[in-house]
């Protein structure tokens, strides 16, 4: 790993901690403000929605202007969000914050992910440089939660005042600023012109005619499908068993760390393997653990197939990634990382309201199995794609030039 790199990783969790921060502190300050349990989902549904809309304009703009501007204008977004909440506590305002901290995040991945794909020499590094990112959300995932929960509860006197929600507000404030810090001396890339031909290529209905885009799309929708699905029915599944609280959040700790080790090792073994080969074994792994899912007695049984779903799942996205940049255009590497991202956050906010129709009418086992299903069936995109949509000559993409 370069030190420019690092740099890039350690900016990422700076904002997306931010946001993840956000996520945890502002429902916790609307439920002791007495807001019912539909204003919470509102307000967390807002964290994803605006990435739903903001993520394409945000491939867009990284195309046309590179790393440094897309990343200022989020560090000033996410600063503004989580310091108008420190202000104002009050629920307007934390829904504003949510909309800015959430669009921030968003476009700050997209232009790291974008000037790190560009950056990369061939397709091991692609592998590689993806694999050290991904760690970067696993992180934030953590700290964010962590370091407000710390203030909420102690650093007003009492757990969960005003005094300890404002100073939590506050440090996520300030996180993003240290992005700006890390990043300022990273080199910008020469930008990528288009040829002469892609100029009447005005919308992103475009990036659809490439065949290996549309069956990444639809692979990646399906694997993002069995995160949603096992962060949703996990609870509902555990509860019908009689666990507690403490024991189901363990099982999705496992699933959430296992994910972030697995992305730990992918470096190491990223000259090895392709990238549809991870992918189609994934998704074959991850159909057979979710219909063996329902079987599972107890919690132990449970954290251990949650566990190697996080294995399996969490080896995806820097393939997937990887995959992106070697398919679609240079000049519209962000768009495409947009539309990508667009997909993600509005199966997010689409999916559960799905899941949670037809686990009523069906039962939870029968939507775990479903999920399956629709996985082992799409297990044969990734072959495709590796057949006749990857080069087989390694893309030639601009090395980040040496400090």
């Amino acid at each position: 790993m370069t030190a420019a790199l690092l740099r890039l990783i350690l900016a990422q969790i700076s904002i997306h901690a931010c946001m993840t921060g956000m996520r945890m502190a502002t429902p916790l300050l609307a439920l002791r403000e007495g807001f019912s349990a539909a204003s919470v989902g509102f307000l967390l549904a807002l964290f994803a929605l605006t990435q739903v809309f903001l993520s394409l304009p945000a491939g867009r703009y990284a195309d046309r202007h590179g790393l440094r501007r897309p990343l200022a204008l989020s560090v000033t977004a996410a600063v503004l969000g989580a310091g108008a909440a420190a202000a104002f506590p009050i629920y307007p305002v934390l829904c504003g914050a949510a909309l800015l901290t959430g669009g921030a995040a968003g476009t700050a991945i997209i232009a790291l992910q974008r000037h790190v794909g560009r950056s990369a020499h061939d397709k091991t590094q692609l592998r590689k440089v993806f694999s050290w990112l991904a760690i970067g959300p696993a992180i934030s995932n953590f700290l964010g939660p962590f370091c407000a929960g710390l203030l909420i509860d102690y650093a007003g006197g009492e757990a969960a005042s005003t005094t300890g929600f404002r100073a939590a507000f506050v440090l996520l404030a300030l996180l993003p600023l240290s992005a700006w810090f890390l990043s300022r001396t990273v080199q910008e890339l020469p930008p990528v012109e288009a040829p002469a031909a892609a100029a009447k290529q005005a919308t992103a209905w475009d990036l659809f005619q490439n065949q290996g885009f549309r069956r990444l799309l639809l692979m990646n929708w399906a694997l993002s499908s069995c995160w949603d699905v096992h962060t949703f029915v996990v609870p509902i599944l555990g509860h019908e068993r009689g666990l507690s609280a403490s024991v189901i959040g363990s099982i999705l700790g496992a699933f959430a760390i296992a994910a972030a080790a697995i992305r730990l090792l992918m470096p190491l073994v990223a000259d090895r393997i392709s990238e549809w080969v991870v992918v189609f074994t994934a998704m074959v792994l991850a159909s057979l653990l979710f219909v063996l899912y329902p079987f599972m007695p107890g919690a132990w049984s449970m954290g251990a197939c949650s566990i190697l779903l996080g294995l399996v799942l969490g080896s995806v996205q820097p393939m997937v990634m990887s995959m992106i940049h070697q398919i679609t255009p240079p000049h519209r590497h962000g768009e495409a990382l947009g539309l990508r991202m667009m997909a993600i956050n509005g199966s997010s906010v689409v999916m559960p309201i799905i899941f949670g129709s037809l686990g009523a009418v069906v039962g939870v086992s029968a939507l775990f199995w479903a999920v399956g299903v629709l996985v082992g069936t799409g297990a044969r995109l990734p072959w495709l794609i590796g057949r006749d949509d990857l080069p087989e000559a390694e893309p030639e993409t601009p090395a980040l030039p040496p400090r």
